[in-house]
């Protein structure tokens, strides 16, 4: 599928993963981060909220993603055009599990998915002018029992880093998973379907650009 943008978009992510996912539906794009600097905090608090529920983290995650990179845009001058921006996290009985910090959280974040079916959640954000869309494709991730050994084994990889719920599906964590429900890309880390849908409520941005 072909989305017929003759404009490019904004992604605000840092995930290669998002990157090879929305080159798949021939959405030309730039990408919009911020300058790294050494000892400098993180962009946002991805903190979860007291008794926030992980659908509602993950789109407030989201939200706040497309509203700073459409700042970002602005104090940068650069010519304006809709900006993407998208969050996963994974969720065990209302229990929100994000990147982990270490290996050990990592182990121990493994060690409770082990046997257990889990939700993982993406939120796309799209923000142009005032508007600003949200969707959220939900998935279902069944694990199979992982022995301590194996845990210990794949966090050893590395793969886990940087990813929430401290796996990848799309890499060695593929042999964990009796089953999913859902949104493979959306477990990766952008849905297709919900985010073509998202960006087409936009109608074609070579029309706005010009009717200008």
């Amino acid at each position: 599928m072909t989305i017929p943008f003759h404009r490019s978009i904004y992604l605000a992510s840092r995930s290669p993963r998002r990157r090879e996912l929305l080159a798949q539906l021939g959405v030309p794009f730039h990408l919009l981060m911020f300058r790294t600097r050494t000892g400098a905090g993180p962009e946002l608090n991805e903190d979860p909220r007291p008794g926030e529920a992980p659908g509602d983290y993950v789109l407030r995650i989201a939200r706040e993603k497309a509203e700073s990179g459409w700042s970002r845009m602005l104090q940068r001058r650069l010519p304006p055009a809709p900006v993407l921006a998208a969050d996963t996290t994974v969720a065990l009985e209302d229990r929100i599990f994000g990147k982990p910090g270490d290996h050990r959280e990592a182990e121990q974040i493994l060690a409770a998915l082990s046997g257990k079916r889990h939700e993982v959640l993406t939120a796309v954000a799209l923000k142009h002018g005032d508007r600003l869309e949200t969707v959220l494709s939900a998935s279902e991730v069944q694990f199979r029992e992982l022995s301590t050994q194996e845990i210990q084994d794949y966090v050893a990889t590395g793969e886990c880093n940087d990813k929430a719920g401290a796996y990848a599906i799309q890499g060695r964590a593929a042999m964990f998973v009796r089953e999913i429900r859902g949104s493979h890309s959306g477990i990766v880390g952008l849905p297709l379907y919900e985010t073509a849908q998202l960006l087409q409520t936009l109608g074609p941005l070579h029309d706005r650009r010009n009717s200008d």
